[in-house]
């Protein structure tokens, strides 16, 4: 199994250049490559990602000696990004590769190579990280995961540095409770309504830090482009964008942990997420709330820990069907917060979803239909990890 733990960097003066040099060696050795793919294909050769890295090095020593001065690895897996940008839209999974920018998704790689000279160039001991050229470079925060280190990746994001580091494992550190099966109810106001009653607030860190990024970007239209004051307003800027995107992540993690830790087989509905955004009155709680980073996150856990993900149709009324007698509630509106049925039994909206979503999955999840995501035009659709998530990844 594959993980990534994304940890921030403190570099001194002297690593955080040799950072931004070997970012911009990347980005040199990208563009270069796109020109010669299109200079190439031009004149009707089929250009090849192994080839445009065989020709730069050739060349580099005599044009661009400077390269020479980061790890190697930086340029070579520039090119083979490259022609990974190439494949997605040769497939149709992507758009054409476009030439990069300066300052927009710095990064490079530096990788533990095949043989065993260069079997160590990338380790970790505790706080510190080795790296080829440069040596230790302290970390924020101790790896979680314990395996053979395959690459890491150095980024910068709003003025930090961050090192994501690959790395296989065998087994992971958490051991799971069975509890059954549990119905999610995802919603604006709550984020997750479970079908046990237990409820959890989302952080809706954008709503909450709104009045502060309307007053930073209206601060940065007033400044110059390309002066240094509008360099320093906009790293606040990207430093708050930073800090929301992080409190959001964090609570989604620690949520989708816990479900996946605690229930074997867990039934979520499958949003319209594009539809709802259309909405212009909810469309920014709808993303706050990030539904989709939710889905995504328990798709890839529960391949970790061999749960259960069902996947419920989108247009089964969760909401309007009575979990006691089974009525159908065709007049609930967005507003009605709570309902009585025929029955008088009282129903809270999410809450009654929930448990109605439960039911569903168990019915439909022993009845044997198994889709992958929304491919499925069954009534529900249960998402078989192993097949859509070949290799899990981990950014937090």
């Amino acid at each position: 199994m594959l993980l990534v733990h994304k940890i921030e960097l403190n570099p001194n003066n002297i690593q955080a250049t040799y950072f931004a040099k070997a970012c911009g060696i990347a980005r040199f050795a990208y563009n270069w490559a796109l020109a010669e793919w299109q200079k190439q294909y031009a004149n009707g050769a089929k250009p090849t990602e192994a080839g445009l890295r065989k020709s730069l090095n050739q060349i580099k020593k005599e044009l661009f000696p400077w390269m020479l001065e980061v790890t190697k690895v930086a340029p070579q897996q520039a090119i083979k990004n490259l022609g990974s940008a190439f494949n997605r839209f040769f497939k149709q999974q992507g758009k054409y590769p476009r030439f990069k920018k300066k300052g927009i998704h710095d990064a490079f790689r530096a990788d533990n190579g095949p043989t065993q000279k260069n079997a160590d160039a990338v380790s970790i001991d505790g706080k510190k990280i080795k790296l080829p050229c440069i040596g230790w470079v302290k970390m924020r925060e101790r790896l979680r995961f314990s395996g053979q280190i395959k690459s890491v990746t150095i980024s910068k994001k709003a003025g930090r540095w961050y090192a994501a580091i690959s790395i296989e494992c065998q087994k992971l550190l958490h051991k799971r409770k069975n509890q059954g099966s549990v119905g999610v109810d995802l919603g604006i106001k709550t984020l997750a309504t479970l079908s046990n009653g237990i409820r959890y607030e989302g952080p809706k860190a954008h709503t909450v830090l709104l009045r502060c990024l309307r007053r930073l970007s209206q601060r940065l239209s007033k400044k110059k482009p390309g002066g240094k004051n509008f360099g320093k307003a906009k790293n606040k800027l990207a430093k708050l964008h930073t800090r929301i995107t992080n409190i959001r992540l964090d609570s989604l993690h620690k949520l989708t942990t816990d479900l996946i830790l605690n229930y074997t087989k867990i039934g979520i509905e499958d949003l319209n997420i594009k539809g709802m955004v259309k909405n212009r009155k909810l469309s920014r709680h709808i993303m706050d709330q990030a539904f989709y980073e939710f889905r995504r996150q328990l798709a890839y856990k529960a391949h970790w820990y061999g749960s259960e993900l069902v996947v419920v149709d989108r247009f089964y009324p969760s909401s309007k069907i009575c979990n006691v007698c089974g009525y159908k509630n065709d007049q609930l509106t967005l507003y009605d917060r709570e309902w009585t049925c025929t029955c008088n039994e009282v129903h809270d909206r999410d809450l009654n979803a929930a448990i109605n979503i439960k039911k569903f999955a168990n019915t439909e999840s022993s009845s044997g239909i198994y889709a992958c995501g929304e491919e499925s035009s069954g009534v529900s659709a249960v998402w078989n990890t192993k097949l859509c998530f070949a290799e899990t990844r981990i950014q937090h």
